[in-house]
């Protein structure tokens, strides 16, 4: 077993994987280690429903190509655990992770500190005893109760694309969980925004009113698009033309652009050269993510020109840019869609499958080994009831045979629909 993995086992029966949202906790127990969330270089608050991790991507790459170390706490994670932590530029050693996950849990004693709040102060705890310039800080759930809300001023609190995703814990509307997740707004730090529905952007606009919280809103203040293969920017100062970003889709431009215009409100001088290399060096996995090799691939690619995409957005918000994505290689290189998919009990999988309806040729449904996963059956029946015809699996391997099986000629694969079966695909890669 994985070291970290092993260490969180040894404490889970005090530290419950749940969600349980709420700052006392995390508070208490930082400030038995010396409240080290206090002593961080100037932090980028990252809060949203979708492009989160592209936004940090870009982020993170932007600042190393600047010269500057950097530390990124991010989650879930796909592989292994340690992918959360980066210190300083490189993922944190098992060693450190351990020991961290060990302090803490000695410090937090008694107390009921969930799983996600433990491994969020050992992240505190690394980052504040080790050299870096700048904090990319993504929230775990929301933002207002978040664990990671404790940061009092960071340099720039962004919140990417709000959609409906966790209502269970944020409210029914837009309007609600925008204002959660505008709970990391914070006195005099600027609140950047990205592309939002007009429901959610006035909730923004009233919070970072109400927090005194310098605006910087989509559409208002900056705007990015694309044109002639570029990524042009602009804002108050003027306009930037600049290299295209790595990451496939035209979803890519808005969160890109996103971590420009928080760069840009934060008052770093970064040249726009620099900013082109970090957006097209950035690296994100599962976010339509080509795989080339590994076991699936060779399935696949049996007879030559199959592509496997991967991606692990998991509701309607993030399945209408993916499919957008698809729908431009479609128009590029046109070849059957076929999808793999696996989802969450707790999402909108009849939301999710619509925006493939007339796109996809086929899907086959598989379940995730996550609990909390739907069955491939009851994904089959929110597949179908999408308009696109189904067939449920008893594994990854089967749905790449069944898909090379009902195409004759090179086709396309999307695995999709849930960032843990993402993680499955990626491991089997390893």
């Amino acid at each position: 077993m994985d070291p970290v993995e092993a260490a969180l086992e040894a404490v889970a029966s005090r530290r419950p994987a749940v969600i349980d949202l709420g700052l006392p906790r995390i508070e208490r127990a930082l400030a038995r280690l010396g409240d080290p969330h206090r002593r961080l270089p100037p932090v980028f608050h990252i809060a949203g429903t979708n492009g989160k991790g592209s936004t940090v991507a870009y982020l993170r790459s932007i600042f190393e190509r600047s010269g500057a170390r950097i530390h990124v706490f991010t989650s879930p994670h796909l592989v292994r655990y340690a992918e959360r932590i980066t210190l300083a530029g490189e993922e944190i050693t098992d060693t450190a992770f351990v020991e961290a996950i060990a302090r803490v849990d000695r410090a937090a004693g008694d107390d009921d500190l969930t799983l996600f709040e433990l491994i969020t102060c050992a992240a505190f705890l690394a980052f504040s005893e080790t050299p870096a310039d700048y904090v990319v800080l993504e929230t775990g759930l929301g933002g207002r109760l978040d664990a990671t809300n404790v940061i009092a001023a960071p340099a720039a609190s962004v919140i990417t694309p709000v959609a409906l995703d966790h209502q269970n814990f944020l409210g029914d509307t837009l309007g609600e969980i925008a204002r959660e997740k505008a709970g990391v707004f914070k006195p005099g730090a600027p609140a950047v925004v990205g592309p939002q529905t007009a429901q959610a952007m006035a909730v923004f606009e009233a919070e970072s009113a109400r927090s005194n919280s310098p605006f910087a809103a989509f559409g208002v203040h900056w705007t990015a698009w694309e044109e002639n293969g570029r990524l042009i920017y602009q804002d108050e100062e003027g306009l930037s033309d600049l290299s295209p970003p790595r990451l496939f889709g035209r979803h890519q431009i808005d969160n890109a652009g996103l971590a420009v215009a928080a760069i840009r409100a934060a008052a770093v001088a970064i040249d726009d050269e620099t900013i082109s290399k970090g957006l097209a060096s950035a690296i994100w996995p599962a976010r339509l993510q080509r795989l080339k090799a590994g076991p699936l691939v060779d399935i696949l690619d049996r007879d030559g020109g199959a592509e496997l995409w991967l991606d692990g957005g998991h509701n309607p918000h993030a399945a209408r840019a993916i499919a957008s994505a698809m729908a431009e290689m479609e128009e590029k290189a046109p070849k059957p869609l076929m999808l793999i998919t696996g989802m969450q009990e707790n999402k909108d999988a009849t939301g999710f499958y619509a925006a493939f309806a007339g796109l996809a040729a086929m899907a086959f449904a598989v379940q995730v080994d996550h609990s909390g996963s739907r069955s491939a059956q009851n994904i089959a029946e929110s597949v179908d009831a999408a308009g696109i015809r189904a067939e449920a699996c008893g594994s990854l391997e089967e749905a790449a045979l069944k898909c090379r099986a009902s195409q004759s000629g090179p086709l396309r694969v999307l695995v999709c629909g849930s960032l843990y079966l993402a993680g499955e695909v990626l491991r089997k890669n390893a």
